[in-house]
C-alpha cells in the first residue's frame, strides 16, 4: 500500500496544527509556517488568502473525522450507550494517534473573538453537542439511562470533561491513556444516571 503524498494546503494546515501544538496559537505566524515548509510567504498566501483562512482550514481538518465516527457509529447498529462509548473512544484513539490535533480543543476561546473564525467553531461544538445530546435521547427512550434527565445539560457535561482531560493529558505530557480516563470518566456518569 503506498503513501499518499500529501499536496501543499494539507501540509501547511498539518504545519500550523504542529506549531499551535509546540508553541501555542498566539505564536503561529505565516512566517513561521513557511520557514518550517522551507517555502516563501509568498508561496503560502499562494494557498491561503490569509492566516485566517489557514486557521479555518484547521478548523475543516479538525472536524474532518467527525463526520466519519458519527457515520461509522450507526454502522454498528449499537445501543445508544454503546454508540456513545464507542464515539468517545474514537475520538480518543484518534487523539492518542495524533496528539497535536488535541491542541485545537484548546484555542476554542481564542477563535471566539476571531470574528471569521467565531461562527465555524460554534457550529463545531454545537454539532459535537448535538450529536451526543441525541444519543443520550435515544438512551434515554431505549432505558438505558433516567428519563428525567435533561440531554442538553449531559451533553455539555460529556463534552466538558472531555475538553479538560484532553487538557490534562497534554500538560501531563501524554503520561496517562487518554482513552482510559475518558472511557472511566464516562461510564461513571452513564452509571450516576441509570435508574
Amino acid at each position: 500500500m503506498g503513501l499518499r503524498i500529501l499536496d501543499r494546503k494539507e501540509q501547511l494546515t498539518l504545519t500550523a496544527i504542529e506549531i499551535i501544538d509546540e508553541l501555542g496559537i498566539q505564536n503561529l505566524t505565516t512566517r513561521q509556517i513557511a520557514k518550517r515548509q522551507e517555502i516563501s510567504e509568498a508561496t503560502l498566501f499562494r494557498h491561503f488568502k490569509n492566516k485566517k483562512e489557514l486557521l479555518a482550514s484547521v478548523l475543516d481538518y479538525f472536524v474532518q473525522f467527525d463526520a466519519d465516527i458519527l457515520h461509522s457509529t450507526k454502522l454498528h447498529n449499537l445501543t445508544p450507550t454503546q454508540a456513545l462509548v464507542y464515539l468517545i473512544s474514537s475520538y480518543a484513539e484518534y487523539y492518542e494517534n495524533y496528539p497535536a490535533i488535541s491542541s485545537i480543543l484548546q484555542i476554542y476561546n481564542f477563535l471566539l473573538y476571531e470574528e471569521e473564525l467565531a461562527d465555524k467553531m460554534k457550529e463545531i461544538q454545537n454539532n459535537r453537542t448535538s450529536a451526543i445530546q441525541q444519543m443520550i435521547e435515544e438512551a434515554k427512550l431505549a432505558g438505558e439511562i433516567s428519563g428525567n434527565v435533561d440531554s442538553n445539560m449531559v451533553a455539555v457535561m460529556i463534552t466538558g470533561f472531555f475538553r479538560e482531560i484532553c487538557f490534562n493529558w497534554k500538560t501531563s505530557n501524554y503520561e496517562f491513556s487518554l482513552s482510559d480516563r475518558l472511557l472511566k470518566t464516562l461510564e461513571l456518569l452513564l452509571n450516576a444516571l441509570h435508574d
